[in-house]
């Protein structure tokens, strides 16, 4: 894959489950929503989202799918076993008591667990006294959940044909790697995909990387991704020859701006959706392989100026969110910029953002409209719910 806008052939989801009813206002925080969402109502629009993809010939792979599927390899599930037993959580009886247990239920009763969590409630019973079990409330948490596995962009990323496993930054978030890591490790499909990077790596996440043209990425650097992610992921791609450069773009480290595709995604070849401050405010430095596996870095110099002298262009078309600066802020925050391109010049959208929608039409791309207001909770568009696994080359 070297594009963000190459027709879409396959594409990585994760549909709406019970992980998301396990959302309080106690904890909705913590686990970085903004709110509770009605998940039957998610559920419903994030089948709408995935319907029109199918109707444009998209391959749908959804998460969960692939993960009990994974798990049905008994190495899987001896790793996903792992993954969902924090010891220095639970202390080592408890611990020891949930790893027999969760070793002898189905792939999709292990796979449930690593998505959903499990409560102090829902722990099988042992015999002998637990500290850790008497002294934590029934409603909390032994395994956590993972709401954030909605945002399917963020976890990984494809270059070129290689798998980049996101470092996950947030502690609500870490867990997930072990997900994917289960995934593009078992199941058949990715069994023999090679990686671009691991996920115990510096910071690093989806949301922040994009792939400008072939052989160009950009890396934002702000609240999710780090300066060392984005210098180890361009180190990696060089080393591997699927890049030439890298672009890192320093952006607001807040919870509007927390990856660089809530600013500005791709819609064609040479155009992107961008929040107009932005626009002139956005810098890159631009990184390239010295040729001995070194790196050269040069600038800041303007995002804009560096993205279309790396991507060999005279200049990146740019469609602001709006014309007025609140409804360009109100659009923005409910993702208005967050788009997903099925081909060069189409892309989805949230209906709600009506203002960006009508001038990404005046530019020529068609916008394919989808509900989004309980799947916006979590501040997650179009491109951030979804991995795109196949492009066609532009």
């Amino acid at each position: 894959m070297d594009s963000e806008v190459g027709p879409l052939r396959a594409v990585l989801l994760h549909r709406p489950g019970n992980e998301l009813k396990r959302l309080t206002p106690r904890n909705n925080d913590q686990l970085l929503f903004d709110s509770i969402p009605w998940v039957d109502r998610a559920q419903d629009e994030h089948d709408a989202f995935a319907e029109v993809l199918r109707g444009r010939g998209v391959d749908v792979l959804l998460l969960a799918d692939a993960l009990r599927t994974a798990l049905e390899d008994d190495r899987a599930h001896a790793a996903g076993v792992h993954a969902a037993v924090d010891d220095r959580r639970l202390g080592g009886d408890l611990a020891d008591s949930l790893r027999s247990h969760l070793s002898g239920v189905s792939s999709a009763g292990l796979a449930e667990v690593l998505m959903a969590g499990m409560t102090f409630e829902e722990l099988p019973s042992a015999e002998g006294a637990s500290l850790v079990r008497m002294m934590n409330h029934p409603h909390d948490f032994a395994v956590d959940p993972l709401p954030n596995l909605l945002f399917t962009r963020d976890s990984s990323v494809w270059i070129a044909d290689r798998v980049a496993i996101s470092s996950l930054n947030m502690p609500a978030r870490r867990r997930e790697t072990a997900v994917l890591d289960l995934i593009y490790a078992y199941h058949p499909q990715f069994r023999h995909a090679a990686r671009a990077y691991g996920a115990h790596s510096a910071p690093i996440e989806g949301g922040d990387v994009m792939l400008l043209a072939p052989g160009v990425l950009a890396i934002g650097v702000g609240e999710r991704t780090t300066a060392a992610g984005a210098e180890s992921l361009a180190r990696s791609v060089f080393a591997d020859g699927i890049a030439h450069t890298v672009l890192a773009v320093p952006i607001e480290q807040s919870r509007a701006t927390m990856h660089l595709d809530t600013v500005c995604t791709m819609v064609d070849a040479d155009a992107v959706v961008m929040y107009p401050l932005a626009r002139d405010m956005l810098t890159a430095f631009t990184l390239r392989p010295t040729g001995d596996g070194g790196v050269k870095v040069a600038g800041p110099a303007p995002f804009l100026t560096a993205a279309a002298e790396a991507m060999g262009i005279d200049r990146l078309r740019v469609i602001d969110t709006g014309l007025d600066p609140v409804t360009a802020e109100r659009e923005q925050w409910d993702d208005g910029n967050n788009t997903l391109a099925l081909a060069p010049g189409v892309v989805v959208g949230y209906e709600r953002n009506v203002e960006t929608n009508e001038r990404l039409e005046a530019a020529g791309i068609e916008v394919l409209p989808i509900a989004g207001s309980e799947l916006g909770s979590g501040r997650g568009g179009p491109r951030c719910m979804s991995c795109p696994v196949r492009r066609d080359p532009l």
